[in-house]
């Protein structure tokens, strides 16, 4: 794993860097963390990500002044489905396709904030995207998601901010024709996959890590990845 600067429209950020080890190009994924910040359980994730062979790259859309500072900021583009945030990942994305190891196709996966930056980049040049127990963003489904690639969702079903959310988003794809796999974990609340600090308490308050879901969740997002990242032809050195 590497530390390393991302160079972004609006200035340099950290960001992390997992590469796969044997022979390339490999497809990509970049993965955003939750409104914690970009925490150890997301550098795991980009390691299990490599291990599996893709590419990972998480940048810190908080390296601008910390949490609470880029908090409102970092919400505000995600409403406004543009501005900074965005451009911080299509700049993550770019990293990963001009690489020489990777083959082009690029996948999106997020965690509670991140999620919700998951889902509405679906429409952004990304070839698959995995929101995990994304803001509740249901009454903007529709919009959101209308011309997207396809989706693999994954909610708890005892998350307090996205009771219902899991069904809804699986019939607005459906609606729509976009591919997808969408699933609510039952005795699940929110954070299940990437683990929220202070555990007693995060359960307490429908928060908290639930390994059975997060095994199940990852389960379905490879296996949706590989069928929609690792079957596309890989780049000649002429494209």
């Amino acid at each position: 794993m590497t530390d390393i600067t991302l160079e972004t429209p609006h200035g340099d950020i950290d960001a992390v860097l997992e590469i796969p080890t044997g022979d390339g190009p490999r497809p990509g994924v970049v993965v955003l963390h939750d409104g914690f910040g970009l925490r150890e359980p997301h550098r795991e994730i980009a390691r299990q990500m490599a291990e599996h062979g893709y590419l990972a790259i998480i940048p810190n859309l908080f390296a601008r002044g910390g949490v609470l500072r880029c908090m409102l900021g970092v919400f505000r583009d995600l409403m406004a489905y543009e501005g900074q945030a965005f451009e911080d990942i299509e700049a993550a994305r770019k990293l990963l396709s001009d690489r020489p190891d990777c083959t082009g196709a690029i996948g999106i996966a997020g965690f509670c904030i991140g999620g919700g930056f998951a889902l509405v980049a679906s429409t952004k040049g990304f070839g698959a995207s995995s929101p995990f127990y994304p803001p509740p963003l249901h009454s903007r489904y529709a919009e959101i998601v209308d011309g997207a690639c396809p989706i693999v969702a994954s909610f708890g079903q005892h998350d307090p901010m996205n009771r219902g959310s899991g069904p809804l988003l699986e019939k607005v794809l459906t609606e729509k024709g976009i591919p997808h796999d969408v699933k609510t974990y039952p005795d699940t609340g929110h954070s299940f996959a990437d683990r929220a600090p202070l555990q007693t308490l995060a359960r307490i308050t429908g928060f908290g890590q639930n390994e059975a879901a997060s095994t199940d969740a990852w389960r379905r997002v490879y296996a949706f990845f590989d069928q929609h990242l690792q079957t596309t032809t890989p780049r000649t050195a002429d494209s």
